[in-house]
């Protein structure tokens, strides 16, 4: 756990005390300064991980989606998601090649500051809503219902 300040340390209590406050149900990961909570949208039902980045005084938060791209579909995500990521103001998608994952991050950076409650809602619900609006596009492509451009005028349209 090496890295972490003081400050970062505080962070991360603040940040458990507004996401419980906040009425999701956090978990601490095991030696790490990041927690793990569900999140059910009208799309569906996704993890979410926040962190305390403490060596560079970032707070970051995942969307995780429930849907694992298999190798053979990930040309045609990655398109979907840079469509998706075209115009985003905070956040954006991203995807791990190697295993398929596909996440929103957002984040925002407490160098110098406390970051007061809101802030943390800054980053957290722009990613657990875009990860519920864009889900039915990822679906779509996944399943062979449409083609990138076609799900991102389904979700954007």
């Amino acid at each position: 756990m090496g890295g972490f300040s003081t400050d970062s340390l505080k962070i991360f209590d603040l940040l458990l005390k507004f996401l419980k406050e906040d009425g999701w149900n956090p978990q601490k990961l095991e030696d790490q300064f990041a927690l793990k909570m569900g999140f059910k949208g009208s799309n569906g039902i996704f993890n979410c991980f926040a962190q305390i980045a403490g060596e560079y005084d970032q707070c970051i938060f995942y969307a995780c989606s429930p849907l694992p791209v298999p190798e053979e579909k990930r040309a045609e995500i990655a398109e979907f998601i840079t469509r998706a990521n075209y115009g985003m103001r905070i956040g954006n998608f991203e995807m791990d090649y190697s295993d398929g994952e596909i996440r929103y991050k957002s984040s925002f950076d407490f160098e110098g500051i406390e970051p007061p409650p809101k802030m943390f809602s800054t980053a957290i619900y722009p990613a657990v809503n875009m990860m519920d609006k864009y889900l039915p596009g990822i679906m779509a492509v996944l399943s062979n219902a449409k083609t990138p451009a076609e799900a991102i005028e389904q979700v954007e349209g």
